[in-house]
């Protein structure tokens, strides 16, 4: 977890750089099955990583392989497609999403699926961002059911 408390709370900004290089770190490990430690390594040499919450880079890097199993479970019967026929772009993205939605309730879904579209505008295929928008939003509804309702009045 990252820490929160008093000044030591990432900014919005620097959990978006960590999801930014997080999702190239995947799309990495996901092409090359390369050691998880060696590109972290790897992003930590080559990138300015001044600016990045780099607790949440780790633990999505780290944390996305270890429950690949779970998250392609509940992205699975979302999708219009075999997950094998998914670019490696958007199973990325998908994958990290589902991860945030599902292990890391303290970030809004909104925020998951606004990043994800960002990152599919800048990774993906032109119109692929439309594709993540409605999978992402599924998933919300099956996985963030007390989240979508709001709080009770």
């Amino acid at each position: 977890m990252s820490r929160t408390s008093g000044n030591n709370k990432p900014s919005a900004a620097a959990r978006r750089k960590a999801r930014r290089y997080a999702v190239q770190a995947i799309y990495q490990w996901h092409l090359a099955s390369a050691d998880l430690a060696q590109i972290e390594a790897e992003f930590r040499t080559d990138n300015d990583m001044s600016k990045v919450d780099l607790e949440y880079f780790h633990e999505i890097l780290f944390g996305v392989p270890r429950h690949k199993a779970e998250l392609d479970q509940q992205l699975a019967p979302l999708l219009d497609r075999e997950l094998s026929e998914m670019t490696p772009v958007e199973l990325s993205i998908l994958r990290l999403a589902a991860f945030e939605m599902l292990h890391r309730l303290d970030v809004p879904y909104k925020v998951v699926i606004n990043e994800s579209v960002e990152l599919t505008k800048t990774f993906g295929a032109t119109d692929a961002h439309k594709f993540v928008n409605g999978v992402l939003d599924r998933l919300a509804q099956r996985v963030r059911t007390v989240e979508l309702r709001g709080p009770r009045r």
